[in-house]
């Protein structure tokens, strides 16, 4: 959804509360495509400091389906993030002085998705688990190995010993 905040310009230090909803239903980025499984609406303060600033202040909340770092497997993840941006009035637009490119502005219009878009990669989280004690997938036959064992071969050689297992191997050979 695109906000104006034009008319926060005709009072200095004038201050305008938005409740907004989020229009996405999915985030898209190089990892994949998760979706949103609940959102709730956006809470969002401008307020202009001596015609010189915006800020921007609000809260994020999300529910996303990630899969699990281990075994792949769905796992509700809550997303909560806060937005806290001033902006830079200059030459009739407001201008975000911390980023290099800002989408989500558009001289005095921003683009409540694409602000949260950006505010929910930065908070995205480093791994996410279904549990724990999560055991993964089998690396020979892709097994869930939560929900049964296999049979397969896991132990894994030090690459090191590579040289003293291929002697080892020529030995069986004869």
């Amino acid at each position: 959804m695109i906000l104006s905040f034009s008319d926060l310009f005709k009072t200095i230090n004038k201050e305008e509360t938005h409740t907004v909803e989020i229009e996405m239903t999915s985030i898209k980025s190089r990892l994949g495509d998760f979706p949103i499984r609940k959102k709730e609406p956006v809470t969002l303060t401008l307020k202009n400091i001596e015609n010189d600033k915006i800020s921007i202040k609000g809260e994020v909340k999300l529910t996303l389906d990630i899969p699990c770092s281990r075994c792949l497997e769905t796992v509700p993840t809550a997303i909560e993030c806060s937005i806290d941006k001033e902006l830079k009035i200059d030459n009739g637009s407001a201008v975000d002085e911390d980023m290099e490119t800002t989408d989500y502005l558009i001289g005095f219009n921003l683009d409540v998705d694409k602000l949260v878009y950006a505010e929910i990669l930065v908070n995205w989280p480093m791994k996410v688990l279904c549990k724990n004690d999560c055991k993964g997938i089998c690396k020979v036959c892709g097994t869930n190995l939560n929900i049964r064992e296999c049979d397969c071969q896991r132990t894994e050689l030090d690459p090191r010993m590579a040289a003293i297992q291929d002697v080892f191997n020529k030995f069986k050979e004869v």
